[in-house]
């Protein structure tokens, strides 16, 4: 009965690598849903902190002077917020597909009036922010997965 022992190692074994093939499918899918979740939760942190924003400011419209000090601790949040995106991206905890997206964001938000003045004036008064700054310097064309070290 050679041939019934080693026909069921045979089966044992496909099942076995099925097995193991399966497991690791399933835990592929289960990190691209955790990526889906992480990048999700961040880009919900966007649209609370954008939906504090005066519209005006949203849309390209100047600011009246007491509109833009109230609306700075925003803006601010938005400047962290930009900058830690551009982190993540850099130690590849943000795919590929949405780093094209929120750059072009980014570069778009800090062109509009206040959000520019508002970065100018965090340029001016403190040194942090480097990531931002550094793809800013780059004219938003350079992968932060690319860099060695800011």
């Amino acid at each position: 009965m050679p041939n019934v022992t080693d026909w069921v190692s045979a089966v044992s074994t496909v099942a076995t690598a099925c097995g193991v093939f399966f497991a690791y499918k399933q835990l592929r899918i289960a990190k691209e849903i955790a990526q889906l979740q992480f990048e999700d939760g961040l880009a919900r942190e966007y649209r609370d902190l954008a939906s504090k924003l005066p519209t005006q400011a949203l849309l390209g419209g100047e600011l009246l002077e007491p509109e833009y000090i109230k609306a700075f601790d925003e803006l601010f949040h938005y400047i962290d917020l930009s900058n830690e995106q551009v982190s993540l991206r850099q130690r590849g905890r943000i795919s590929a597909e949405v780093w094209t997206n929120w750059c072009l964001g980014i570069e778009a938000n800090l062109a509009l009036p206040a959000f520019n003045r508002a970065w100018l004036e965090i340029q001016a008064k403190c040194k942090s922010f480097q990531e931002l700054r550094r793809l800013e310097s780059e004219h938003f064309a350079v992968d932060p997965t690319s860099w060695k070290g800011v």
